[in-house]
Order: structure tokens, then C-alpha cells, then sequence
């Protein structure tokens, strides 16, 4: 499949699940898309146009979070970053890693970090922070604050 027909097909089959497509460049591409319908447009990606996942990134803006699910067609050279904006008072997503597991430690991370939960992921455990590191304080939010009194953090967190 070329570019354009890649992209023809997923706004084709995936209408009613697709919020916008931004075309960023030749090698780029943003599809924002509704929380509901990450697990059947990710494994279409992953399944049927034969994409590898990269990776996922997380932040926290001011009025959502947003998680950026990032795949590339080695073939056609073509970055598809699925973006999904959650609202801050339902911080919650299927987990993609029942459909691949190279997706279970970023959702880990995200969820450590930014309080996000992943449904349907079967470990959810810490991956970064330290064991003693109070639950419900997720140290890239925006709303951090340092819970430690004696701790110096002069590199972040």
C-alpha cells in the first residue's frame, strides 16, 4: 500500500472512530481518535497494515491527558501516531497489550507516572519508582507536589 491509500483506508473503515487526521509531513501522520476505539484501531495497525509499534508517550495538558500511540510501516516509511485525549476525571483506556505485548512496560510507565489506568493490563505494578513511593502521586503531572520534605531534587523528579 502507498501512503495515501493507507491513509484513505483508515478514514474509510474507521469513520466513526476517528476524530481528526493531521498531516504532518510526508512521513508523519497524527490520527486523533475516541478512547474507545484504541484497541481496534491499534491492532488494525499492528495486524493487518503490518505496523510496528514504537512506543506510547504520555502528558498531562491543561484540561486532558493525551496518549500518543506511535506505529511505523517500515515499508512506506510512514510514522502513524494514534493520539487519544482522556478527560481528567475518567483517566482510564483499554489496554493495548492483550493485542501485543510490546506495549505492556510503556503502559506500566504511563500509569506509574501520570496516574493513567490501562484496563485489561495484567500488571500494573510499579517499573520506576521507588517501592516506598506513596500511591496517587504520579510525578509528571502537572499538579505534582514534592511529597518527600527531606528529599532534594535538583534534576526533577
Amino acid at each position: 500500500m502507498t501512503r495515501e491509500e493507507v491513509l484513505d483506508d483508515l478514514r474509510r473503515k474507521f469513520k466513526d472512530d476517528i476524530i481528526e487526521v493531521f498531516d504532518k509531513s510526508p512521513k508523519r501522520v497524527y490520527v486523533e481518535i475516541k478512547p474507545d476505539s484504541i484497541v481496534q484501531v491499534a491492532s488494525y495497525i499492528f495486524k493487518d497494515l503490518k505496523a510496528r509499534f514504537n512506543t506510547a508517550s504520555g502528558v498531562d495538558l491543561r484540561y486532558h491527558m493525551e496518549i500518543l500511540y506511535h506505529f511505523l510501516i517500515e515499508d512506506i516509511n510512514l510514522l502513524i501516531s494514534l493520539r487519544v485525549k482522556l478527560q481528567k476525571q475518567k483517566l482510564e483506556i483499554d489496554s493495548i497489550s492483550p493485542i501485543f505485548e510490546g506495549s505492556s512496560w510503556i503502559e506500566r510507565e504511563i500509569h506509574e507516572i501520570l496516574g493513567i489506568n490501562f484496563k485489561g493490563h495484567k500488571d500494573l505494578r510499579k517499573l520506576l519508582l521507588p517501592d516506598d513511593w506513596p500511591e496517587g502521586v504520579y510525578p509528571l503531572r502537572r499538579d505534582y507536589k514534592e511529597w518527600d520534605k527531606n528529599v532534594i531534587r535538583d534534576r526533577g523528579v
